[in-house]
């Protein structure tokens, strides 16, 4: 996908609607805001899954045929065939690909409930109650389903004992107790949140044509929360937020969590958010613990992934757990003893 964006970058012009439109995007491309580039390449990816046009599904399956592993970059002969077939396919589709740059993308990416299965083992150790769960910028609420996936993590196995899938990262460090979480109850938050039905081509769209194992994965997710259906609601998510931790759960951990979010809400609202948790925490009992998990870029390089932090209250306390990829594919476990 990179060869292809940067082949679009140095071949579109304003010539089609599609490529005027992106040429003269009127907000801020870039992918810590609009993300123009990813809104491109997935409504490209999407004409290929659904069939729309086969000959760009052609090219797309020709230009990853013959590298010898997945992620191999394509050669510059390959890369400008996609780009000339990407090209052509824009007027073919000008309507499909208009509407489809109109949304920001949005993705679920399973494997970074690796940290919160990991973590909610540390606490079901710590606090021996059931848990709450509260997700901020849930999308679809795949990850509030944490507790139906497994993590194997070396030679031991955290989760259910029928997982709806297992995720194994590479994991670094010492390991989590075994004590398998109970979840009381659960709901998330979201400005967009996707229908796990009429919404999942866009959830695979952004999943790129050379991540066949990515995609599995949350077709698996997708399949079990379709049976299940997640409560996550439409709305600003502090907002969502003061309303969920006016309720007390005696016998129970609340957790409010977020993986890869929080850096998306503006600096009032997250300062409005530390605010509404400091308050309800001062109201926290050993019976009625509350904790802010959240796993979120921080100042590290971004080649040491994204911070994962815990605070608990009563107490106030916030614990370094763990580093941990942005997209799961490692963690590197730091968390003190339970």
């Amino acid at each position: 996908m990179q060869s292809l964006l940067a082949g679009l970058a140095d071949s579109l012009t304003d010539a089609t609607p599609v490529g005027a439109k992106v040429l003269g995007w009127p907000g801020d491309p870039t992918g810590m805001a609009d993300a123009l580039p990813l809104r491109l390449a997935g409504g490209l990816h999407a004409l290929v899954l659904t069939g729309q046009d086969q000959d760009l599904a052609a090219a797309y399956t020709a230009a990853g045929a013959g590298r010898p592993a997945r992620g191999t970059p394509m050669s510059p002969a390959e890369a400008s065939s996609l780009t000339d077939a990407v090209l052509a396919a824009l007027p073919r589709n000008e309507a499909f690909l208009l509407r489809w740059l109109d949304s920001a993308p949005q993705t679920n990416e399973v494997r970074r409930s690796i940290a919160l299965i990991a973590a909610g083992h540390w606490l079901t150790a710590r606090f021996g109650l059931p848990l709450v769960l509260s997700e901020l910028g849930s999308s679809a609420g795949l990850n509030l389903l944490w507790d139906h996936y497994a993590l194997t993590a070396g030679k031991v196995t955290f989760g259910p004992d029928d997982p709806t899938l297992t995720l194994t990262p590479d994991w670094q460090g010492p390991l989590p107790p075994v004590a398998r979480a109970k979840i009381r109850s659960r709901a998330g938050v979201d400005l967009n949140p996707l229908d796990l039905v009429t919404d999942r081509l866009r959830l695979l769209a952004f999943l790129w044509p050379d991540q066949p194992d990515r995609a599995a994965r949350t077709t698996q997710a997708l399949d079990l929360a379709a049976l299940l259906r997640p409560e996550v609601s439409r709305g600003d998510a502090i907002d969502w937020l003061a309303t969920r931790l006016q309720t007390r759960h005696p016998g129970a951990v609340h957790v409010v969590f977020h993986t890869v979010a929080w850096q998306y809400f503006s600096t009032a609202a997250q300062e409005r958010g530390q605010r509404l948790l400091a308050v309800a925490g001062a109201a926290a009992t050993a019976d009625a613990p509350l904790v802010h998990l959240a796993m979120e870029t921080d100042d590290a390089s971004p080649s040491d992934g994204a911070g994962l932090a815990l605070t608990l209250w009563p107490g106030g306390q916030t614990l370094a757990m763990a580093r941990v990829d942005f997209h799961g594919r490692w963690l590197r476990w730091t968390a003190p003893g339970t």
